[in-house]
């Protein structure tokens, strides 16, 4: 019994923030909406300054010294399933019953009470046959479940989301480059698009009720990326809520992956909040974490480039083509 309530109480950690547990997470179909928004583009972050965190004081100004591009939106599930067929046809990933793996190189042990040993080996990246999982596997191709295809992948580890970015040449974004894409530069503001928040704003905790008549489903769900962009769906207006850099989903949707290791911890970190969440959890500086072998309904990522100074040198493999 006392064991059963230490997984309890650490799952109840690892989802910091959840508003509320859905009943059911399993929609095998939903309607497709088009937002307008292209999950393939990338904006231009420039170097300098910018405030990271919550308090308003010099003390939180800091910089940036290069430029560096970020994705307009979270990785899709039609993107991850293309680099999952991909990975697979050159042998950088393998499946294993439900699991799909993918190598990790290890890193440094120092021991501390709360450090987990990750040696060299194989890891978890996406969770297949899962409840929320939107990815099938039949033996030979992965496909995305009908409707889910522009919406952020879900069940993805960090070394999924890792193994993603860099099987395109790419990586994941740092806290400070995740909080300067979502904030702009010189700025106080609690959320990417400015000091309040709405329903129409954001798909998180209050949002849910108005999203699921228009996605057709009963319980809480992702939105397609960049559905807050100041369209109309049905009956449902929806704000511009993009970045000073013309991001979306930078606050809710889901949770995003993001690169750093802090000392003595195992844990990853990751940004933005989800719409399992109540919108204290969207705002910029607000944070989470788990363990990176960990997989959730309510956490993706989306990838950072660096900036080359000549856009024709670059060895970098490109994705294949992707439904919008």
């Amino acid at each position: 019994m006392r064991r059963a309530v230490l997984v309890i109480i650490a799952v109840s950690l690892m989802l910091m923030g959840c508003a509320h547990q859905p009943q059911k997470w399993d929609h095998p179909t939903i309607k497709r909406i088009e937002t307008g928004v292209d999950p393939n583009s990338w904006a231009l972050v420039p170097a300098g300054q910018f405030f990271m965190g919550q308090f308003r004081n010099l003390n939180h100004l800091k910089n940036i010294d290069y430029d560096y591009e970020i994705m307009v939106t979270d990785v899709t599930n039609a993107q991850y399933a293309q680099y999952l067929n991909q990975a697979l046809a050159e042998g950088k990933i393998k499946v294993e019953g439900n699991d799909v793996k993918g190598y990790y190189p290890g890193e440094e042990f120092t021991g501390y009470r709360h450090e987990r040993k990750i040696g060299p080996g194989y890891y978890l990246y996406y969770a297949l046959e899962r409840p929320g999982s939107r990815i099938k596997f039949d033996g030979k191709t992965f496909t995305v479940d009908q409707g889910f295809e522009n919406h952020p992948v879900t069940m993805v580890t960090w070394f999924g989301a890792r193994g993603y970015c860099q099987f395109y040449g790419w990586r994941l974004p740092t806290e400070a480059e995740w909080e300067k894409a979502a904030r702009g530069t010189e700025d106080f503001r609690a959320y990417p698009w400015g000091n309040e928040i709405t329903p129409h704003h954001a798909n998180y905790d209050l949002s849910n009720k108005e999203l699921r008549k228009i996605l057709g489903t009963k319980h809480g769900i992702t939105t397609p990326v960049g559905f807050f962009n100041g369209r109309k769906y049905g009956d449902f207006q929806t704000e511009d809520a993009k970045s000073p850099y013309g991001l979306y989903d930078m606050a809710g949707n889901v949770w995003q992956w993001v690169a750093d290791k802090h000392e003595r911890m195992s844990d990853r970190f990751m940004k933005g909040g989800s719409w399992m969440d109540y919108d204290i959890y969207l705002r910029i500086w607000a944070y989470n974490s788990s363990l990176p072998w960990n997989y959730y309904i309510n956490v993706g990522f989306r990838c950072v480039r660096d900036v080359k100074e000549n856009p024709l040198d670059t060895q970098e493999k490109k994705p294949g083509e992707v439904e919008n």
